[in-house]
């Protein structure tokens, strides 16, 4: 226990980037361009009005500033976009980095972790594990460690057992990133005064595709409610991790983390209790989508219909939020040749094409070339007439959702008048998760008929002025993050798992 008339030291460090596997491989450049700070910038950053980092790491900074005296002892983070594995050589430098820095910040009282928890590299398929098994190396066994995480992470027995407190976000769309940094903060304060957490881990033969992990309704939902119904003062977090199926480890599958303050058997059956209530539920992890004939005949009627409410349509294939390229044109060329009036459609990551708008300038009529220089499958070249309708150079600050009150930087940005659809290109990948990349090019998304986002689920947390859940249309498109998850060729996800096997058992263990 540290000495109470010196404020504790804690470290703050993290790696956070959710990897897909079947995506191009994320290098340095990927997280320098995005978040990559060292030292005392972490926490300047932090206390940021408008930080250039998830909610995460402000949460928690925020929370120890106001319980008390602390100095907090930077010491690197990285975090960007999803996207491939990452280079394996980065992520060696970047333990390289942490162990110099937070060697030399010894001794320190405890640890928080930014972490995703469904990182890859291009030679590990357990990053994040590594990352928590180096620090308890470093600091020993008695200080404290915390650790946020996404609810798509892949938990490790190696994440668990090497930290104290395991505390997973509880919504998704994620808003509430801030409350568990500020989870974590609390219990560090807890920990500090003398707690030892027990912990207890249970992962079921499910991997839940995609659009079946909301949680204001569904199966998933209501493992999270009761977790949170169970809550008391014996336990002190409950995380249930849907996990992140384009990983393709062998650490896939939801996963149940229960920590209690004292009673590791209290864990242990909370956790199976809430386990077997998933199992139960099973047959709902399934996807259903609707097909694009369909989106497309839906999104006609709305343009000719002004009487009808406007929908939103979710690319859910090509989600940049899980490492989709955020470009591929199927359902845009399907608007476009029916005639769809009335559509807008972001965010279309294609720096090339956004580079010809700016140089066209605004007025400007030409044959916007999309995909001219990208060689990812389903990433197809398409060629269209287009009118240059606004541009910017993308720097904006998000308004709602997962990046409420976050600073992000998009690049040369254009709108394309592409028949009777509005296409927003970016320039840096990004999911359509806030409204705000429509309204930074002077749209006004309460005028358009149809809205087709670039983004799995995440849009609702930004969208849901517009858009009820009954005006949203999940459509069937190919991409590297659909969720029909028998269209992609897997080699370490644990078999046989619902829902892409037949007669998949399990039974409670004994923990």
């Amino acid at each position: 226990m540290p000495d109470p008339s010196f404020p504790p030291r804690v470290a703050l460090l993290g790696f956070s980037i959710e990897c897909n596997k079947f995506a191009p491989v994320a290098t340095k450049a990927h997280f320098t361009a995005r978040t990559y700070l060292e030292g005392n910038a972490i926490v300047a950053e932090a206390r940021a009005p408008t930080p250039g980092m998830l909610a995460e790491t402000p949460g928690f900074v925020a929370a120890m500033d106001a319980s008390g005296a602390w100095t907090p002892v930077g010491i690197a983070l990285a975090m960007t976009e999803p996207n491939g594995p990452v280079e394996h050589r980065f992520f060696v430098e970047l333990l390289d980095t942490i162990e110099r820095r937070l060697r030399a910040a010894l001794p320190v009282d405890a640890v928080y972790i930014c972490s995703h928890g469904a990182a890859l590299t291009t030679e590990e398929d357990d990053p994040d594990g590594l990352l928590f098994a180096l620090v308890r190396r470093i600091v020993g066994p008695d200080v404290p460690i915390a650790a946020t995480l996404d609810l798509h992470a892949n938990v490790s027995e190696r994440m668990v057992r090497s930290i104290d407190a395991f505390i997973g976000y509880r919504t998704n769309p994620h808003l509430d990133m801030r409350e568990r940094g500020a989870e974590a903060a609390a219990a560090i304060r807890e920990m500090l005064a003398g707690l030892k957490p027990r912990a207890a881990f249970i992962r079921l033969p499910i991997v839940p595709p995609t659009v079946t992990m909301l949680t204001a309704a569904g199966p998933y939902a209501e493992m999270i409610d009761l977790g949170q119904r169970r809550m008391s003062p014996e336990i002190l977090n409950v995380s249930v991790m849907g996990g992140f199926a384009f990983a393709d480890t062998a650490d896939n599958g939801l996963a149940v983390v229960v920590t209690a303050r004292h009673d590791k058997r209290a864990a242990e059956a909370l956790a199976r209790e809430i386990a077997e209530f998933g199992w139960a539920n099973r047959a709902r992890f399934y996807p259903r989508l609707t097909a694009l004939d369909e989106a497309v005949a839906r999104a006609l009627a709305v343009g000719r219909d002004p009487s009808l409410p406007a929908l939103a349509f979710a690319d859910v294939a090509d989600n940049p939020g899980g490492g989709g390229r955020g470009n591929t044109t199927f359902l845009l060329r399907a608007l476009y040749e029916a005639g769809v009036e009335g559509a807008m459609l972001g965010v279309f990551y294609d720096p090339p094409l956004a580079a010809d708008a700016h140089r066209l300038d605004v007025g400007a009529q030409f044959e916007a070339h999309f995909n001219q220089s990208e060689t990812t499958k389903f990433s197809e070249p398409w060629t269209a007439p287009a009118t240059v309708a606004a541009l910017t150079d993308g720097n904006c600050v998000g308004r709602r959702g997962i990046y409420a009150g976050m600073r992000l930087e998009l690049g040369p940005c254009a709108a394309l008048q592409v028949g009777g659809v509005t296409v927003v290109v970016v320039s840096h990948r990004v999911q359509c998760a806030d409204p705000v990349f429509f309204e930074m090019m002077g749209l006004d998304i309460g005028t358009a008929r149809a809205v087709v986002v670039k983004s799995r689920g995440h849009f609702r947390g930004g969208f849901d002025e517009f858009f009820g859940p009954a005006e949203i249309v999940e459509v069937d498109l190919p991409g590297l993050t659909s969720p029909m998850l028998s269209r992609f060729d897997w080699k370490r996800l644990p078999r046989p798992v619902i829902p892409l096997d037949a007669n998949v058992g399990w039974r409670a263990p004994r923990i």
